[in-house]
């Protein structure tokens, strides 16, 4: 007997979401997404306030869940609306007075990460799924109820028919597994809860943040250069740190760039009652911003512009039996100063289908591959699956939240130390001379592999223990090791990585 298809509910139909019905629906299920908001892509919709983001950085985990989606339209389309960033532009003030512009490459062999419209990839994930016959959207519907147990939710539907009646209508629904990629105020998370003895914490950080625009360069007729449209340089995530606060900039591909002043609620509240002081704040802090977004503009984005809170979630674990998942924001919401939280949400989704195909039960003689067969025993294959899928990635969302908080130190304060650049200057050495010991930077391993977060940083830290020893060693017998590991023709990088060491150690012994 043919076994009924599953039925597959996702809440929220963000990027994350988005990638997971395309997964999902490839693999043999009937999907449902059912999204708060108005169609994004309708030009009459306004985003809300707590769903505006900066830019994207797109790396390797998020590129490498797209490429398994098995979608190349999709990936192709991604690739091709990205712009390059091949490392940090940090601005300052030279001894002289003069602006400066010193660039910091993230990766020694020319890696780059990819800055993306949040928007754009959205609305190409939405028209994929427009044309898949296994997939149907639904926007304005808000989850207001689940039952985990009965496997039935209920939602309001606020559509236009909807709007001149006093109360919105009420739908019922029946699912198979519910998916929750409904970001950090998640009502899945919070519906499935009741039903599962979750741990969880969430931290406010004292960091506001509020967005800018620097325009593109008026064309001139005859200009051929595509570059000549950007005011500054198109491939580098711009940054004017200021110890306690900091100005990013980031490309599109319009030529403009979406800017984030990230700074304590204190500065802000002492701005919010004279926004006029806004320009000179900036001369102050970030020397070069208000040649580049005139002081009328950057005071009208200021004051209409949401101030908005920054918000890092841990919880444990991700699962309820095998009828309910959360994954993306709902999950692990995250500071945004590693380009980690959508490329995390994103491996999410890889991981968990992967875990899922490991232990789907197939019909041996009708179903075709990936099709999930239903009943009990296909429950109790997804309950193990989803379990499994618990246990392995809160770890590696915990560790990539913390490294996201540790990272706004380092983007705010660390790029202008030299303890830093010479760390750098040491990893990057040792990475390009001695490729066979695996030696990499801890940027590099998390923005450019694969690897599992916490295993990242276990290989980190070991790293650190060898420069330690290596240290000691270089001081115990300089000549020695120099000849042995060096070699002559290595012997100008000596006092260099000396000074490195030296200041690793110092850093590490506080």
């Amino acid at each position: 007997m043919e076994q009924p298809r599953q039925k597959l509910v996702i809440i929220g139909a963000g990027p994350v979401g988005s990638l997971a019905a395309l997964y999902a629906s490839q693999r043999g299920f009937d999907v449902e997404v059912y999204e708060l908001r108005p169609d994004l892509r309708d030009p009459q919709t306004v985003p809300l306030n707590f769903t505006k983001s900066i830019n994207l950085a797109l790396s390797e985990r998020g590129i490498n869940a797209i490429r398994h989606s098995g979608s190349q339209e999709l990936l192709e389309n991604v690739l091709n609306r990205t712009i390059p960033m091949r490392g940090r532009m940090i601005h300052g003030i030279g001894s002289g007075g003069e602006f400066t512009q010193q660039p910091q490459d993230y990766d020694v062999g020319g890696r780059t990460i990819f800055a993306i419209d949040r928007g754009g990839l959205n609305s190409k994930l939405l028209d994929i799924l427009d044309s898949d016959p296994n997939v149907k959207l639904l926007f304005n519907h808000k989850l207001t109820g689940a039952d985990f147990r009965t496997r039935k939710a209920w939602l309001e539907v606020r559509d236009r028919d909807s709007a001149d009646k006093d109360r919105p209508k009420e739908i019922e629904i029946s699912f198979d597994l519910m998916i929750g990629a409904d970001g950090a105020h998640s009502a899945v998370r919070y519906h499935m809860m009741k039903f599962q003895r979750m741990n969880y914490q969430q931290e406010y950080i004292d960091t506001l943040w509020c967005e800018f625009r620097i325009d593109p360069r008026a064309e001139t007729p005859g200009t051929i250069d595509p570059l000549a449209k950007f005011r500054i340089s198109p491939n580098h995530l711009h940054i004017w740190p200021g110890k306690d606060f900091m100005f990013i900039a980031i490309p599109s591909d319009d030529g403009s760039f979406t800017c984030t002043l990230f700074m304590p609620s204190k500065e802000f509240l002492e701005l919010e009652e004279k926004p006029d002081n806004l320009p000179t704040f900036f001369d102050k802090h970030f020397p070069g911003v208000t040649a580049l977004i005139p002081s009328q503009d950057l005071i009208a984005s200021f004051k209409s512009n949401p101030h908005l809170p920054l918000i890092s979630l841990k919880c444990s674990p991700y699962h309820y039996d095998a009828s309910g998942v959360i994954i993306g924001d709902a999950a692990h919401a995250m500071v945004p100063f590693y380009g980690q939280g959508m490329n995390t949400g994103m491996e999410d989704v890889r991981i968990l289908f992967s875990i899922l195909d490991k232990h789907a039960l197939l019909d041996e003689d009708n179903s075709p591959a990936g099709e999930y067969k239903g009943g009990p025993a296909g429950s109790l294959q997804r309950s193990l699956a989803l379990a499994e899928y618990s246990t392995v990635r809160a770890p590696d969302a915990h560790t990539i939240n913390d490294l996201a908080l540790q990272n706004y130190v380092e983007m705010r304060s660390s790029v202008l130390s030299k303890r830093y650049r010479l760390r750098k200057y040491l990893e990057e050495f040792m990475s390009v001379h001695f490729p066979r010991l695996g030696w990499q930077t801890k940027y590099a391993r998390v923005s450019f592999s694969n690897e599992p977060y916490s295993e990242v940083v276990r290989r980190s830290e070991h790293q650190g223990k060898i420069l330690v020893q290596g240290f000691m060693a270089l001081l115990a017998s300089p000549f020695v090791v120099t000849t042995a590991l060096l070699g002559f023709r290595y012997r100008r990088h000596l006092a260099a990585i000396c000074r490195g060491w030296a200041e690793v150690i110092r850093g590490t012994l506080g």
